[in-house]
């Protein structure tokens, strides 16, 4: 590798911005489904606070299976035709909630299966793209690759919601969808187009069961996986705690319209996209392990404002869009370094049983979080809900607290840490 070519900057990297076109585009899709499925739960099936939230667990239930999928993704030799069909697979999903609009059939039971399947596309496609991401970015690029990735995620969510809004208030929430699917389509062709050279796999490796277990086996003895795994799990579960209930709390307690809380969460998306851009900078200068400690607890504590949310439209708007800024910096500070790092110590031959296990737990927990967050809701209320969610989820910190992530300074220095793998389980 030349100098020239690694000084070059990866955004010109014509492989690469395929493949980020491609993410870029279903990302704002992905906006208008979060938006519009507890939309439609809401307003148009007049569902209650608990029935919106085993939607959202509907959504995230499929994680549950991700390590035995990614046991098996592991072994399938073309991650990148596995993106694909997880794609194509999200995209029919989605077009059966028009279909049934046009013909007056929309029920909370296909809801519930949309979320279900839709979830489980997901899946497929998370434990497939470690594989492809390390055979499409060079070590050196993990952090910037990370967050030029997640820099389009951040714009998704400044102009996505509004977009969204603005869509489900036109067209209808079960229309709006459409574009998502469109969006799932494009993002197929682009990444099909991707040429990756992809990286042998092992033919044989025992039982997918006792290969699954050595998975988990592998994230809990590892010092750096399963302190992050921790720390993200009980970032996840309090946050869809108050996930759950976020669409009904701006809807019915704050009286804002589909077009409102799209404009409110698209311009507090802004501190996402800022969060992204600063998330290099400020990594070189508090370290890795520093900045992945600021970033869980900003991503959690802003909840806590919500409750004070009250007076003329703009003011409650605004505490909406604060709380959407602060979370939305914060996630970028935890995400860009923590996903480098766990991509750096990752073994290449378990990337994806890693990520299943990951999955698994990680995003396994927010099914019981937002369940958890329906039932506060009726039980004590949505906003000392949104408050006892502030609350757990900034405590995640505490995990990395005597971790050796907290003292990492540079993804470079992982490959000569001693004993990088193991430690007591």
């Amino acid at each position: 590798m030349s100098d020239a070519a690694a000084r070059t900057p990866l955004w010109r990297d014509r492989r690469f911005a395929t493949y980020w076109a491609g993410q870029g585009i279903s990302q704002f899709g992905d906006r208008i489904t979060e938006l519009a499925l507890p939309f439609i739960a809401v307003t148009t099936l007049n569902a209650s606070a608990r029935t919106v939230g085993l939607l959202t667990a509907a959504v995230w239930a499929p994680n549950l299976l991700s390590l035995l999928v990614g046991t098996w993704v592991d072994h399938r030799p073309r991650k990148r035709r596995l993106l694909v069909l997880a794609d194509l697979l999200r995209a029919a999903v989605l077009l059966s909630l028009p279909v049934a609009h046009w013909v007056g059939a929309v029920t909370l039971g296909q809801l519930f299966v949309v979320a279900l399947l839709a979830g489980l596309g997901q899946v497929l496609y998370q434990t497939a793209y470690p594989s492809f991401f390390v055979s499409l970015v060079r070590r050196e690029q993990f952090v910037e690759a990370n967050g030029l990735l997640s820099s389009t995620r951040s714009i998704s969510y400044v102009g996505g919601p509004a977009l969204a809004g603005g869509l489900i208030q036109v067209l209808t929430a079960p229309v709006a969808l459409l574009v998502d699917a469109v969006t799932f389509l494009a993002s197929a062709v682009l990444i099909g187009r991707v040429k990756v050279e992809e990286r042998p796999v092992e033919v044989s490796g025992g039982p997918l069961l006792r290969r699954a277990r050595d998975g988990m086996g592998l994230v809990l003895r590892h010092r750096y996986l399963r302190a992050s795994l921790a720390c993200v799990t009980t970032i996840n579960f309090f946050n869809f705690v108050a996930a759950a209930l976020l669409i009904l709390f701006a809807s019915r307690q704050l009286g804002l319209s589909a077009g409102a809380i799209g404009l409110a969460l698209g311009i507090g998306a802004t501190g996402g996209v800022l969060g992204a851009v600063l998330a290099g900078p400020v990594t070189r200068r508090l370290g890795v392990g520093r900045t992945i400690c600021v970033g869980a607890v900003l991503f959690s504590a802003p909840f806590a404002l919500l409750p004070l949310a009250g007076g003329p439209l703009w003011l409650r708007m605004g505490v909406l869009g604060l709380v959407e800024f602060i979370a939305g910096f914060g996630v970028m500070l935890l995400d860009v370094p923590l996903n480098a790092l766990q991509t750096a110590v990752t073994p290449d031959a378990v990337r994806s049983r890693v990520t299943g296990a990951f999955s698994t737990v990680n995003y396994g927990i927010r099914p019981l979080g937002a369940i958890l967050g329906g039932l506060l809701g009726e039980w004590i209320g949505i906003g000392p809900t949104m408050v006892v969610a502030a609350v757990g989820g900034t405590l995640s910190v505490l995990w990395l607290v005597g971790s050796p992530i907290r003292g990492t300074r540079t993804i470079e220095e992982l490959d000569h840490a001693p004993d990088l793998s193991t430690g007591p389980a």
